[in-house]
């Protein structure tokens, strides 16, 4: 067996590696991602600072503590910046998917807890590529719809039917996504969802779920989008790991 030189093991060291990545990336592509969308990103977040530090600094004065109330407005500047950052990443994440088919279900895929969503659209027109996503929570069985409404109501009433069959007596919801008159728009679809009401425990939302698996779903991908939650800070980044 060939045994490796000197030079091959100080060049096999050498190689680059791949550089950690710190909280501050997430922020710098997050803010580079808004600005392609909304130009005017750094102007919200410099009135932003402005507006908190002035308001900081007249308190500050007429409290007769300037220096304090200088460090206190600053870390409050910078966290109102980030979260107005945050909101605007959102948008402009949503605004780079609105149209595509499945952008609905890359929204919903937004959602981290309580929730048990199918990832590939339960209903599908391959004609119009209109789509249906089903997601089991606390509220119940949640369908939305992806496409004009005089066309998806039809898809929702037969997906309707099928889990009544499956899991009677589970409250059903029907949602329309889109820009329609009544329809919810895919910026506000997953905060629409998050308001429904809670009716069922977590122990009958896993055996819900369980029995629409055996539905299944229609196999279609959906966009991968910029993940609007990127504007958060990495905590693991911010400790070196």
């Amino acid at each position: 067996m060939a045994r490796k030189s000197k030079s091959d093991v100080e060049g096999s060291s050498a190689a680059p590696q791949e550089k950690k990545r710190r909280w501050y990336h997430n922020i710098a592509d997050a803010y580079r991602l808004t600005k392609q969308v909304n130009p005017n990103i750094t102007w919200i977040l410099i009135g932003v600072f402005v507006l908190v530090m002035g308001v900081a600094l007249v308190i500050g004065f007429a409290w007769g503590h300037p220096w304090y109330m200088t460090f206190f407005g600053l870390l409050l500047a910078l966290m109102l910046m980030m979260i107005v950052l945050a909101q605007q990443t959102r948008k402009a994440g949503y605004s780079q998917i609105e149209g595509q088919p499945g952008a609905a279900g890359a929204a919903l895929g937004q959602i981290r807890r309580g929730w048990n969503i199918q990832e590939q659209p339960v209903a599908v027109n391959p004609r119009t590529q209109d789509l249906v996503f089903r997601m089991v929570g606390r509220p119940g069985i949640v369908l939305v719809s992806e496409g004009p409404g005089h066309r998806v109501q039809r898809l929702l009433d037969d997906e309707r039917r099928k889990v009544a069959r499956v899991a009677p007596n589970v409250p059903v919801h029907l949602v329309q996504c889109g820009n329609d008159e009544g329809q919810v728009p895919l910026a506000k679809l997953v905060g629409h969802v998050q308001k429904l009401k809670g009716k069922l425990t977590p122990a009958e939302v896993a055996a819900v779920a369980k029995r629409l698996q055996a539905l299944g779903s229609a196999r279609m991908p959906i966009p991968k989008g910029v993940d609007p939650m990127r504007a958060r800070p990495d905590r693991k980044g911010m400790r070196g790991r």
